[in-house]
């Protein structure tokens, strides 16, 4: 018997390039890849790099259903990744693409390619904002969203017309 479709959201950022269009591009990707539905993204935020150099990121959350497995999810996003021209010659490098499975469905999962939920998605605007506005009532490492967002004000970030 197949298993039921889980929510899962993806972190999409990109500092190099038409980030933007890339953004628009992946989402489509993801649409309509095999084992994926319903895929629906946040607004798109313009926020500066943590911990790394460069250009400003534009990044945003997508909401989707699957019925992949994380680490089959996790290939598909890798894949997307190396089309689109990622490269990794260091931590935290400017990237044409980054995609970061933040959670699937209610899955906890400690594996060397993976962490589920991420383990960092509740110290960083640039994903709790999209994630609350596809999901403000989502819990996150067990406390809800807000008690999160608090603590991230002095992260520069602004939410993009359109």
């Amino acid at each position: 018997m197949p298993q039921p479709p889980v929510r899962a959201y993806v972190g999409l950022g990109a500092n190099l390039g038409d980030s933007a269009a890339t953004l628009r591009q992946v989402l489509a990707q993801l649409e309509a890849t095999p084992g994926i539905a319903g895929v629906t993204a946040s607004p798109f935020y313009r926020s500066a790099p943590v911990d790394a150099t460069g250009p400003d990121f534009i990044n945003a959350v997508a909401a989707l259903d699957t019925v992949l497995a994380p680490l089959a999810l996790l290939d598909v996003l890798q894949a997307l990744e190396h089309e689109h021209g990622r490269l990794r010659p260091y931590r935290n490098a400017p990237r044409t693409l980054d995609l970061d499975l933040l959670l699937h469905g209610d899955a906890q999962l400690d594996h060397e390619r993976l962490i589920l939920p991420h383990p960092r998605l509740h110290l960083r605007a640039f994903v709790l904002l999209p994630l609350r506005d596809l999901a403000p009532d989502l819990s996150v490492h067990g406390k809800p969203m807000d008690a999160w967002i608090g603590a991230i004000h002095d992260q520069p970030i602004e939410r993009l017309a359109g």
